[in-house]
C-alpha cells in the first residue's frame, strides 16, 4: 500500500489558476474522494497525480517518493476514467490483459491474474464477450478490472459511474467500496455527486474554484460545515440558510420581527439548519409560517414554507399532507443550529443558545 500526498501544488493553464496551492494527504488504503461542482479543478488534480499534467508548482509524493516529474508509467498507479474506454474489437478477457501484453508480462502470469481478477469482479461468465455486449454495469466492471489486474497498490477513478443509470450508480458503489477495503488499495476518487462522496470515503475533500473548502471524514462535513458553500453542497436537501436581523427580543430570521430565534445580535449573521432537523410543532411556541408547497417522495415528503422572507425546506417522515396557504409552527433542536458570517460565509465559532420564547425540540 502506498501513500499519496500533494504539497502546495498548482496547476496553470496560461493566466487560468486551475489548482491553488493545493495539500492534502491520502492514507494508504484509504478511499479519499475529491468533491465539488463541475470547474473546480478535481479532475486536473487527479491528471496531476497519474501524470497526465505537468505541475506548475509544489509536489507530489508517492510512497514518500518524489514523482513530480516522473513520467505516468514509472509511477505505478492505476486509472479508471469516466468513459470505458475499451477497445470494441477485442474481447472482455483480451481488454482486461492489454496493460499486461504491452507490458510482456508472461502469458501464464497474465491468465492467472486474469481468472482471479474477474472473479472479483463478477466477469468470469463474460470474458469471451465483446464490449457492446455488455450492459453498462458489466462494461463499468471491465475498466474496473483493467486497473486492478495491474497490482497497483494506487487506484484513480475520474467519475466512474456518471455514465449508469441511478439503480446501477448504488449497485457499483457498494461494488467498488467492497472491493476497494478487500484489496487495501489507495483510492483518489472524483466525483461531483455527494452521495457517492457521502456513502463510499474514508475522507472527503471539498473543492471550490481550485482550492479546498473543507476536508474530513463525511461525518464531519455533514455535522460541522465550516462555510456556507459546504453547508449547501453536503445534504440532500441541502442546508436552509437564512438571514438573520436584530429583533426586539434578540435576531430573528429576515421579515419575521416577532419571534427571536437567538439572543443578541442577528445583523450580519446566516442561521443555517438542515430540513431534516425541523420539525413542524402543535403548540405556539414554534417560528410561525406559511407552507408554499409539499411534495411527497414515499419515504419522506419534503414541505416548503415560508418565514418572513425566506423560504425553509422541512423533511418530513412519511406521507404529511398540507396544503399551499396553511400556516404552520417549525421547532429545531438547539444543536441543530449553525450560523454564519454573512459577508464571508465563515462558520462563527461557538453557536449560541436558542431564545427562551422559541420551543425547540
Amino acid at each position: 500500500m502506498s501513500e499519496v500526498a500533494l504539497d502546495k501544488v498548482s496547476k496553470r493553464f496560461g493566466q487560468v489558476r486551475a489548482v491553488d496551492a493545493m495539500s492534502f494527504r491520502a492514507e494508504a488504503g484509504k478511499f479519499v474522494v475529491l468533491l465539488g461542482p463541475s470547474g473546480c479543478g478535481k479532475s486536473t488534480v487527479l491528471r496531476l497525480i497519474a501524470g497526465l499534467e505537468d505541475v506548475s508548482e509544489g509536489r507530489i509524493l508517492i510512497g514518500g517518493r518524489d514523482v513530480t516529474r516522473l513520467d505516468p508509467d514509472k509511477r505505478r498507479v492505476s486509472m479508471v476514467f469516466q468513459s470505458y474506454a475499451l477497445f470494441p474489437h477485442l474481447s472482455v478477457a483480451e481488454n482486461i490483459v492489454f496493460g499486461l501484453r504491452v507490458r510482456r508480462l508472461p502469458e501464464p502470469e497474465r491468465n492467472r491474474r486474469l481468472a482471479r481478477v474477474a472473479g472479483l469482479v463478477g466477469l468470469t461468465e463474460q470474458l469471451e464477450r465483446k464490449p457492446q455486449q455488455l450492459s453498462g454495469g458489466q462494461r463499468q466492471r471491465v475498466a474496473l478490472a483493467r486497473a486492478i489486474i495491474a497490482e497497483n497498490s494506487i487506484c484513480l477513478m475520474d467519475e466512474p459511474l456518471s455514465n449508469l443509470d441511478a439503480q446501477l450508480r448504488h449497485g457499483m458503489r457498494v461494488e467498488i467500496r467492497a472491493l476497494q477495503q478487500r484489496l487495501g488499495v489507495t483510492v483518489v476518487y472524483v466525483t461531483h455527486d455527494q452521495v457517492e462522496a457521502m456513502s463510499m470515503a474514508d475522507r472527503v475533500i471539498l473543492m471550490r474554484e481550485g482550492r479546498i473548502e473543507q476536508e474530513g471524514s463525511p461525518e464531519e462535513l455533514y455535522a460541522r460545515p465550516t462555510t456556507t458553500f459546504a453547508a449547501r453542497f453536503i445534504g440532500t436537501p441541502a442546508m436552509n440558510l437564512a438571514a438573520l436581523e436584530d429583533g426586539p427580543q434578540g435576531a430573528v430570521i429576515r421579515g419575521a420581527p416577532d419571534t427571536a430565534i437567538l439572543p443578541g445580535r442577528g445583523r450580519g449573521l446566516t442561521l443555517g439548519v438542515r430540513p431534516e432537523h425541523i420539525r413542524i410543532v402543535g403548540d405556539r411556541s414554534g417560528v410561525p409560517a406559511v407552507v408554499t408547497s409539499a411534495e411527497y417522495h414515499g419515504a419522506d415528503t419534503v414541505i416548503t414554507a415560508q418565514v418572513g422572507s425566506e423560504s425553509l425546506l422541512v423533511r418530513a417522515p412519511g406521507q404529511f399532507a398540507l396544503g399551499a396557504g396553511a400556516r404552520v409552527r417549525l421547532a429545531w433542536a438547539p444543536e441543530s443550529i449553525h450560523l454564519f458570517n454573512a459577508g464571508t460565509g465563515v462558520r462563527e465559532a461557538g453557536a449560541p443558545q436558542p431564545a427562551q420564547r422559541v420551543a425547540m425540540v
